[in-house]
């Protein structure tokens, strides 16, 4: 870290006795005189600029640790790893290697290696590394894995990661599962060598609630004009299959209600089609469909399609908003990039920027990503050569490599009939429909019988306080999932137990369908409250030894909290009141945005901690003892930030608003030690006690 553009010479004096030297965050092009020090065993040479690999490297033959990665190398000469029998821990990630040298594999002792973001296309010179363990390959251009890597006994081989490449053989699905799975997939299709080569592309229709997105899928899938009465719009998830030419599609069609946008993180997947719909009759909500896939799937191919072009005036309305859309996707694209790169310079301008490399490397991660965004499709739905053409361009995007990433698979024969079954029964409607995150959940629970209320020793009183716990205060009692989970398996089997028991749960022990809930941060269980304890100790910052209380059991006969079902915050303000002017407030920013759905999973988590809590659509009210603390999301000149009111935290800097009413301006507290403060419209403000006071400080 000390800006060096090459090694000092007072450095470059034998020392017999130097076994370590740290070169990490400097300037460095080239690394010269490093053969001196014979004795190295770690060497550290990351965040530079290193254009090549020093062929110098070969006579530090006792070297056991090399970290090269984040610097700018191109190729690696061979006759460098022969020499290097002893190096077992090997980092050439963040660099731009296309391709391996040969004779890597004679670096017999090494056990870890990590290769991530580059360029390379094949990982074949690594067949015969005998004793490595882990091997991380991600986000490259790989298309095909050796087998024999993966063959047992051919290696020690027990964390492999390959995700970000487009992978055909085997399958990226395949490779997300492990090692184990790899294996299983090479030995299958050793046993079973007439594989078959699928072309399958996952594409996603998103877009607002009536725009069209399931008259324009089942369109597509018909290959002319389809109406869609309002009563059969998408509930969840649509999900089909069309097959044109060789071509697989996998079409998605979800749901456009806004309940249903914080379960997209778990099916919205890379590498997939998106399709976007706009609707050109109305004002639509396109900026935070762009922002929302960007943050998700940041490297997909985003197909805009323009709706209801019917409702328009004329043509030359439609194609007037269809060059204002482009054009403010075009810039909205740019300037995020902009951003992206201011921030990883301040960054990389602070002070100390090694408390931020991990940090500049996500940013880093970040810019690589390209966000392909297709010229606007005006369609007319209710034209079949509008049909006809919109299917002829899909086609035509998918086929292009320079548009779409490989969408090739090939699979053993085990892999199409499980895949057949899947299918068939999902065209015989024999899988359950219902899911707990729906738009008419409020219904679903009014719509409870009395005879499934007895089965569970529920009264019609007891409904009714389910029905307005999760009208007014989002939360699903659990004993009300478990009837609605249980009504439909009853649909597919009778009297079995032992499913009802493992998927919905019983009053002693949480099912399935809410660990899942819980595992994707859907929904937040209820804690069942212990009584304080006096003889707990006395926090204190820097304390080895304090720890904190066990973890509050959950209550399966309880409720879940689902934010997602709020439609407003009168229950918070009820309880906060009015804001007062004395109020601690610490604002949060975030850059570029704040990301949809995260502020609801910063409350899952932060209520987590609180017995008592009151939510809202967009508030939070937490309760310890009689002092209460707000926390909600704002947006005020374009900036995002979270403000928290009275929260008894320690963040790096501290700003706060000046209380004087109509004052514009902020007080920043850098110490905690400074009595008062005066804000640059003079108003004065006595420093206020927010951090825990330690007498020995």
């Amino acid at each position: 870290g000390q800006k060096l553009k090459s090694v000092p010479q007072h450095l470059l004096t034998p020392v017999s006795v130097c076994t370590s030297m740290d070169l990490q965050r400097n300037k460095l092009k080239r690394v010269t005189s490093i053969s001196r020090f014979t004795n190295l065993i770690e060497l550290n040479l990351s965040r530079n600029k290193i254009l090549e690999f020093s062929l110098e490297i070969c006579s530090l033959q006792k070297l056991q640790t090399l970290y090269m990665n984040q610097n700018n190398i191109r190729s690696i000469p061979e006759g460098i790893f022969p020499h290097l029998r002893s190096l077992k821990f090997l980092k050439l990630s963040n660099n731009r290697l296309a391709k391996l040298p040969s004779d890597i594999n004679q670096c017999t002792s090494l056990t870890y290696l990590e290769l991530s973001k580059n360029h390379l296309q094949s990982i074949e010179p690594l067949v015969g590394l005998t004793k490595l363990r882990e091997l991380l390959v991600e986000k490259n251009h790989l298309t095909e894995l050796p087998s024999q890597l993966f063959q047992k006994g051919s290696c020690e081989l027990t964390i492999f990661k390959a995700m970000g490449n487009p992978l055909r053989c085997p399958p990226e699905e395949v490779c997300a599962g492990g090692v184990m799975d790899i294996q299983s997939y090479f030995l299958q299709m050793e046993e079973n060598p007439n594989a078959h080569t699928a072309r399958t592309v996952k594409t996603m229709f998103l877009g607002s609630s009536m725009a069209g997105k399931s008259t324009l899928c089942r369109s597509l899938r018909e290959g002319k004009p389809v109406t869609v009465a309002v009563k059969d719009r998408t509930e969840g998830i649509d999900i089909t299959q069309l097959y044109i030419q060789d071509v697989r599609f996998l079409l998605w069609d979800f749901a456009g209600q806004e309940e249903y946008y914080l379960t997209h993180h778990v099916f919205i997947t890379p590498r997939a089609l998106v399709i976007l719909t706009v609707d050109l009759a109305f004002k639509d909500q396109i900026w935070f469909w762009i922002n929302n896939i960007q943050l998700r799937v940041p490297d997909a191919v985003v197909m805009l399609v323009g709706t209801h072009c019917d409702q328009c005036r004329d043509l030359d309305e439609v194609m007037e908003k269809k060059k204002d859309i482009e054009e403010k996707v075009n810039t909205m694209l740019a300037n995020r990039k902009i951003v992206l790169k201011y921030q990883k310079k301040n960054l990389e301008e602070n002070a100390d920027p090694c408390l931020y490399m991990d940090q500049v490397d996500e940013l880093d991660c970040l810019l690589d990503y390209n966000l392909k965004v297709l010229d606007l499709l005006t369609l007319d739905c209710t034209k079949t050569e509008d049909i006809v053409r919109f299917r002829s361009l899909i086609l035509k995007c998918i086929q292009s490599e320079s548009v779409f990433l490989c969408s090739e698979s090939i699979l053993p024969q085990s892999y199409e009939e499980v895949e057949q079954a899947i299918h068939i029964l999902a065209t015989l409607e024999q899988i359950p429909q219902h899911t707990i995150v729906r738009h008419d959940l409020v219904q679903q629970v009014e719509a409870i019988s009395r005879d499934l209320l007895m089965r569970e020793g529920a009264l019609m009183k007891q409904k009714f306080i389910w029905v307005e716990d999760l009208r007014c205060r989002g939360t699903l009692h659990n004993a009300a999932l478990r009837i609605l989970v249980r009504r439909e398996l009853e649909k597919l089997v009778e009297d079995d137990d032992d499913l009802f028991r493992e998927v919905v749960g019983t009053k002693r022990e949480e099912g399935i369908i809410l660990t899942l809930l819980q595992h994707f941060e859907v929904c937040l269980p209820t804690l069942v409250r212990s009584p304080m304890n006096p003889q707990a100790p006395e926090f204190i910052p820097g304390e080895k030894h304090w720890q904190s209380a066990k973890e509050s059991k959950r209550d399966p006969d309880g409720a879940c909290l689902f934010p997602i079902y709020l439609k407003d915050n009168l229950a918070v303000c009820q309880k906060w009141g009015e804001n007062k002017q004395d109020d601690v407030r610490v604002h949060m920013y975030f850059l570029p945005e704040i990301p949809h759905g995260f502020f609801h999973r910063l409350v899952i988590k932060t209520c987590s901690l609180y017995s008592t809590h009151w939510v809202g659509k967009e508030l939070c009210l937490l309760c310890c003892g009689n002092r209460l603390t707000l926390v909600r999301q704002r947006n005020k000149d374009g900036d995002s930030f979270i403000e928290v009111r009275q929260w008894p935290g320690l963040t790096q800097q501290v700003h706060t608003p000046c209380p004087e009413r109509g004052c514009l301006h902020y007080f920043t507290w850098r110490d905690v030690k400074e009595e008062k403060l005066v804000c640059q419209g003079g108003h004065t403000r006595r420093a206020e006690l927010i951090f825990p006071k330690v007498t020995s400080q």
